[in-house]
């Protein structure tokens, strides 16, 4: 039995912003029958990251839409087309990319409000579903192709995408790979298996390939870890699709606080933003809800 120190904190989160009513759609869609089946959906937003200006991206997946907050919390339709778009991640140069669950890797062109394809395939074969990703300093793309993915199918795989374009598949047993990140030293790739209820930690070899792939953490519940983002300390920020909290984890594992949702329990991702970066960015996705969280108490 694991006995902690000390009890993990409780952080209590606000609204930050909600979808106004005028973009809220009362209409069924395919893919909120396949995934929230006799639930009300219009929206479900993911995929939150913040720009050099500080406006915040979301996505919402059932509609095809990509949506700008700005810092003054006025939303407005960046994009809109026939995909699903499910992770959104900006690089340091200020390109919008995002994991679509159709289509693969897309690149928004904010100016125009059109998505490009950046990678739809591998091999001439289609992804089976590609859920999020993340950007490394040097360019790489890490993303995940989770398709319908589970248990009795750990058939999951995560990517990364090279500057150069040489593609490579880092893992091809993952049970429902979700979000992923990398450690402070780009050493480590931390990825969410969702329907395992944990989240993987890989470490890389001097030829950048991960070996001795092991559970970091797990959880419990119907749902499982959905987006994932760690801070400048290593500490590893878990939203829980099903439990209503952002688990956070030390470094060496231990969980050290829960930030609780005041919206709805479908916690699906999480941004580090604020001036200080001492703001956490959470989209709870059933209420089309963005909730905030102070996370300099984890200093204190």
């Amino acid at each position: 039995m694991l006995y902690l120190e000390t009890p993990p904190k409780l952080i209590e989160t606000t609204i930050f912003s909600a979808m106004p009513d005028e973009f809220r759609r009362k209409q069924s869609t395919e893919w909120a029958d396949a995934n929230r089946p006799g639930q009300p959906t219009d929206c479900f937003i993911e995929g939150p990251s913040f720009d050099a200006d500080g406006n915040l991206y979301i996505v919402d997946i059932p509609f095809g839409r990509i949506f700008k907050i700005s810092p003054d919390r006025k939303w407005s339709l960046a994009a809109e087309y026939q995909g699903w778009p499910n992770g959104l991640k900006i690089d340091s140069k200020g390109r919008i990319f995002v994991a679509d669950y159709r289509h693969g890797i897309m690149e928004l062109d904010a100016r125009a409000g059109r998505m490009l394809p950046v990678l739809t395939s591998r091999n001439s074969e289609s992804f089976r579903g590609c859920n999020d990703l993340h950007i490394g300093s040097n360019g790489d793309i890490y993303f995940t192709d989770q398709g319908q993915t589970g248990l009795h199918d750990p058939s999951g795989r995560v990517y990364r995408l090279r500057a150069s374009g040489q593609l490579d598949c880092l893992i091809d047993t993952g049970v429902s790979p979700n979000g992923l990140v990398l450690d402070p030293h780009e050493a480590v790739l931390f990825v969410a298996m969702t329907r395992d209820n944990a989240v993987w930690r890989a470490p890389f070899m001097k030829d950048g390939s991960v070996s001795k792939v092991g559970r970091f953490c797990s959880m419990f519940g119907p749902g499982g870890p959905d987006g994932i983002t760690m801070d400048k300390a290593g500490r590893l920020f878990v939203a829980h699709v099903s439990l209503g909290h952002v688990f956070v984890f030390a470094p060496s594992g231990e969980l050290i606080a829960r930030i609780k949702s005041c919206a709805g329990n479908a916690v699906t991702n999480v941004a580090i933003g604020g001036a200080s970066r001492d703001r956490l960015y959470i989209t709870e996705s059933a209420t089309g809800t963005v909730l905030v969280a102070d996370i300099s108490v984890l200093d204190r």
